[in-house]
Parts: structure tokens; C-alpha cells; sequence
């Protein structure tokens, strides 16, 4: 196991990202922010926690959406479904993914599929905490990206949320 980003690296990376968004977005006005269900929950919580602390006062679109049914690749650990919590429409507005991990990119290619749910967006981005490189099965990229790294098929990257890090194993 090799750490990625310790804590206050993580830390960092994250306010990084929120420099960064809230600098590409003048107004949030028009933006929505979209968590991807399971992993990149916690990610996109803590992003938007210091999104708030750059933007205070500014109403903020977030919400969480549960991508199981749309996947292609069902595996036996994502049969269950989780909670989908987007209490508005992206109809016309800049939509931000947000994940944790971005490898295969099947992932934002099924939180793209159910998107359109929810109303059909002027423009999607993504932003992910650390980008796999290699091994892309669909040509996605990520907008805004903490970290990028190398890795080989065999390993895994995870973030450990309890211990604040981000390690490949």
C-alpha cells in the first residue's frame, strides 16, 4: 500500500478544486452540482463545504444521484440502489459531476445516461479527486482533477475517508 495524498494533502487538493470551479463559474447561478453515488459522495460533500466557504451567501445546487440502474458493467457489490436527491432540474443549466475515482470511465458514462431524467443540461462537466490515467475503456476526461497518476489493471486506488487519504494498493 503507497499513499497517494495524506491528510492535509487531501485537504489542500480539495480546497484546490473549489479554487478552481469557483473561479471557471463567476455566478453559481446557473450551475449544479451533481455527487455520483456511492464513493464519490463523500468526495463531493467536502467539495461543496469549501466551495461555501469561498462563496458564502451564494445559493448552491447540490445533489446526489444513484447511477446502479444505468450501468452497464453490474457487479455484484452495486446491485443495491442507493438514494438519488436532486430537488431540481438541470434543464439549461452547467452541470458538475462529481466522482472520487475516474478509471474505465463507465462510471460518468452512466451518470451521463441518468442525467437525462432530470432535463437536458446547456453543458456537463466532470470533476474527479484522482484520475486512473491509463486503462480508459471510454473516451472520457476529467474538467477539473486533483490528482493524476499512473497505474497499472491489477491495483486500486481508494479513498479512505475515515483515515483521510488516498492510497493504491
Amino acid at each position: 500500500m503507497q499513499t497517494l495524498l495524506n491528510p492535509q494533502q487531501l485537504h489542500l487538493t480539495i480546497l484546490r478544486l473549489a479554487h478552481h470551479l469557483t473561479e471557471n463559474h463567476k455566478s453559481l447561478d446557473n450551475v449544479v452540482f451533481v455527487g455520483i453515488q456511492p464513493r464519490g459522495v463523500k468526495f463531493s460533500d467536502r467539495l461543496i463545504q469549501a466551495i461555501q466557504t469561498i462563496r458564502t451567501g451564494e445559493k448552491i445546487s447540490y445533489g446526489i444521484m444513484d447511477i446502479t440502474f444505468y450501468r452497464d458493467d453490474i457487479r455484484e457489490e452495486l446491485h443495491k440502489a442507493t438514494k438519488t436527491d436532486m430537488p431540481f432540474s438541470i434543464e439549461g443549466k452547467n452541470v458538475v459531476l462529481i466522482d472520487d475515482v475516474l478509471y474505465t470511465g463507465r462510471t460518468t458514462r452512466a451518470a451521463l445516461d441518468a442525467l437525462q431524467d432530470f432535463g437536458r443540461p446547456q453543458k456537463v462537466e466532470l470533476c474527479v479527486l484522482v484520475d486512473r490515467r491509463f486503462n480508459r475503456e471510454l473516451p472520457i476526461q476529467p474538467d477539473y482533477c486533483g490528482k493524476t497518476i499512473d497505474s497499472m489493471m491489477s491495483q486500486k486506488v481508494k479513498v479512505e475517508w475515515d483515515r483521510e487519504e488516498v492510497v493504491i494498493y
